[in-house]
């Protein structure tokens, strides 16, 4: 990969919101897209939800609810829209990229790596239990040498208490790292009952705000999101990114051609390693569809391995 030329730091968020990224694992930065923006990522979600009619069952663009139908689609999961449409890409190489730049310090001199993408739904007038995702954390599906990655989530809706927005344990991103298989061996994709149940929810954060507003949080931060309750699907743009001396030792199972592509600053000479040791998650070559499904127990059922 050729070397990116370095920004000045920070070019969106201020040195504040930096530094409680930092202390906290987690962000919220309202309004940071604009209208027009929005207006065309609308039209083109519409697009996807309306050629997921001709889709009977998952496959590799669409992860599909259960009680999909062309005459009601229910697509949980578009993956990896990245690639599936240059405006995807434009907002996650652009904007986005350059928040995550401020986050992960590619300005100072670091590079900074494209990792995935998908935009989640969450219907729920047929079970609103069914679309809710239970603790968890993220690095545990995709290890990495250190613990730089961060996904930043768009709310292209008003997401308010009741759309299951993402809740997020302060702090904890510098907390211990959990084990997401149950007792026999079978990747849940969260926490434990037991574990579970030594957080102290009283201290989580719920994080609603009106269309365009950002989510950041951090690979380690434990976080959650209560069911839907409402019924216009809850669309949300989620883009991963790292540090490009983080360097992942699984395959990424939710590969598209942007993989690890450099967004930022200069490609990394050496690896730089993090002493805790990181859980590995199961061989997703037998193929994976959406931590909805993990922790639903579909996987289970006869449905692959699930990406988060």
């Amino acid at each position: 990969m050729s070397a990116v030329e370095a920004l000045p730091t920070p070019t969106v968020l201020s040195p504040e919101q930096v530094a409680a990224y930092h202390r906290d694992g987690y962000l919220l930065v309202e309004r940071l897209i604009d209208a027009a923006l929005l207006d065309r990522l609308h039209a083109k979600v519409e697009e996807f939800l309306e050629r997921s009619r001709g889709a009977a069952r998952s496959d590799d663009v669409f992860d599909l609810a259960p009680g999909h139908s062309a005459q009601s689609p229910r697509l949980r999961r578009l993956k990896t829209p990245d690639e599936q449409d240059p405006l995807f890409w434009e907002v996650a190489s652009g904007v986005l990229a350059d928040v995550a730049a401020d986050l992960i310090g590619a300005a100072e001199g670091g590079g900074l790596t494209f990792h995935h993408s998908k935009l989640n739904f969450k219907w729920s007038e047929s079970n609103p239990q069914a679309n809710a995702v239970r603790w968890h954390q993220d690095i545990q599906f995709y290890p990495h040498t250190n613990y730089s990655p961060l996904t930043i989530g768009l709310y292209l809706n008003d997401v308010g208490p009741t759309d299951g927005p993402l809740t997020v344990l302060p702090g904890s991103h510098d907390g211990p790292l959990y084990d997401q298989y149950d007792a026999a061996g079978n990747w849940t994709g969260c926490l434990s009952d037991a574990d579970a149940a030594t957080l102290d929810e009283s201290r989580a954060v719920t994080l609603c705000g009106p269309a365009g507003s950002i989510t950041v949080h951090n690979c380690r931060t434990v976080h959650s999101s209560p069911p839907a309750t409402t019924a216009h699907g809850r669309p949300l743009l989620l883009n991963a990114y790292a540090a490009a001396d983080a360097f992942p030792y699984t395959v990424n199972p939710s590969v598209s051609r942007h993989d690890r592509q450099l967004l930022r600053g200069r490609p990394a000479r050496w690896a730089r390693h993090d002493p805790r040791p990181c859980l590995l998650p199961p061989d997703w070559s037998g193929g994976y569809s959406s931590i909805f499904a993990a922790q639903s127990g579909e996987e289970k059922k006869g449905g692959g391995a699930s990406m988060m």
